[in-house]
């Protein structure tokens, strides 16, 4: 008999943090344990083709081989590219500050 390993499959959403524990053969793959997890089920809108999933925050492949205690993470898109909101809220920035140095300027 092969020696068995326990995970955990997450899917988090702003409302809610799904974490379900189970049981596998050694060897077996990430994409093995989120199948038989029955996430998948439960969320329907889980497209493991696009979605990207880590193990403890580390990306990893769906035919990673899982180890003992491992925490299969299954991320959600990015809904705004995070560069783009600092470049975005630092360009805000320097136009409050041209427009404060501007008011200054004025009133000497």
């Amino acid at each position: 008999m092969s020696e068995e390993i326990s995970v955990e499959v997450v899917y988090a959403l702003p409302q809610k943090q799904e974490i379900l524990s189970l049981k596998l053969r050694s060897g077996a793959l990430v994409s093995e344990a989120i199948a038989r997890s029955g996430i998948l089920r439960d969320f329907p809108e889980i497209d493991l083709a696009s979605a990207k999933v880590g193990i403890y925050g580390k990306q990893v492949k769906l035919d990673a081989v899982l180890r003992d205690k491992d925490r299969i993470e299954i991320y959600r898109p990015l809904i705004a590219d995070p560069k783009e909101v600092r470049r975005k809220r630092a360009a805000e920035g320097k136009e409050v500050r041209n427009e404060a140095g501007d008011a200054e300027a004025s009133s000497t």
